[in-house]
């Protein structure tokens, strides 16, 4: 199960990482979405995952999941949605005043 997170989280990175790596306000938008994806489930599978457990404290369970990673997560998805927002409409802005979704403002070629 380690191996098939981490290959994820590898295949989410790279594809992030190329997709920041083009000329184009769109790419560069969703390539920062799937970099905070990819960390987010980083973030959540270093916690672990602990089996057989209830949600909520009971008696005579020796092994509770690890609520910070959790917490982490669940702050990081809420800031992303936030910074994804923004670029968004940084994105419009800069679309509408230049009338080119080039990155640099040039004519992308």
């Amino acid at each position: 199960m380690e191996a098939l997170v981490s290959i994820l989280v590898g295949i989410m990175t790279a594809s992030a990482v190329y997709l920041l790596l083009r000329a184009r306000t769109f790419a560069v938008v969703l390539g920062l979405s799937l970099l905070g994806y990819a960390v987010n489930i980083f973030l959540f599978a270093s916690g672990g995952l602990t089996l057989d457990s209830a949600p909520l404290v009971e008696h005579g369970i020796a092994q509770l999941p690890d609520p910070l990673p959790q917490a982490l997560v669940l702050t990081a998805i809420v800031i992303g949605f936030g910074m994804t927002a923004f670029l968004v409409v940084l994105a419009l802005r800069a679309m509408r005043d230049l009338g080119d979704d080039h990155v640099d403002g040039g004519d992308g070629g």
